[in-house]
Formats: structure tokens, sequence, C-alpha cells
């Protein structure tokens, strides 16, 4: 249990920069959610806006370290519009 522990340590270290910037598009898409609350249109944006944040990081984080390829793009591309669709669903009814 120790190593994969160990393994998400590193992960983090080496790419500290690139999860900070993830974390810090995360608590700007929950801080624009709270203020753009009973707006649908606009909370559809902030979904819409925040799903291509994430596809874009994910690109850039995989570019960085030499570990882009089609299928990484198309898993990000994929997670990135489940999230859309799910969170309007939950969020946006």
């Amino acid at each position: 249990m120790k190593q994969p522990l160990n393994l998400i340590k590193n992960q983090i270290q080496n790419n500290l920069y690139d999860y900070l910037l993830l974390v810090t598009g995360g608590v700007f898409f929950l801080i624009a959610m709270n203020v753009f609350r009973g707006e649908r249109l606009l909370e559809f944006i902030t979904l819409l806006t925040f799903s291509g944040f994430y596809i874009i990081w994910g690109i850039y984080h995989h570019s960085t370290e030499d570990g882009l390829h089609l299928k990484t793009v198309i898993e990000y591309i994929l997670i990135g519009f489940t999230i859309l669709f799910f969170l309007k669903t939950i969020l946006i009814p």
C-alpha cells in the first residue's frame, strides 16, 4: 500500500505547477457556480468553460511530459464532456 502513495506523492512533486493550476481552476469554477446560482445560461457557460479548461489542461499536462497521444486526448475529451453532462443534469435541471 505504501508504493502507490509514494507514486502519487512523486507525481505531485514533479508536476506541482500543473496540479496547482488544476486546483485553482476548480476553485474558480466552484466560486463561479455559487455566484451564478439560479442563472441557468451562465451556469451552463461556466460548466462548459470548466470542461474546456479541463480538456486543455490535460493536453498541456501530457504534452509537457512527452506523453501526449491521440488516445489520451480522446480520453480527456470524453471525460470532460461526461462531467459536463452529469453536472448539467444534476446542477441545472
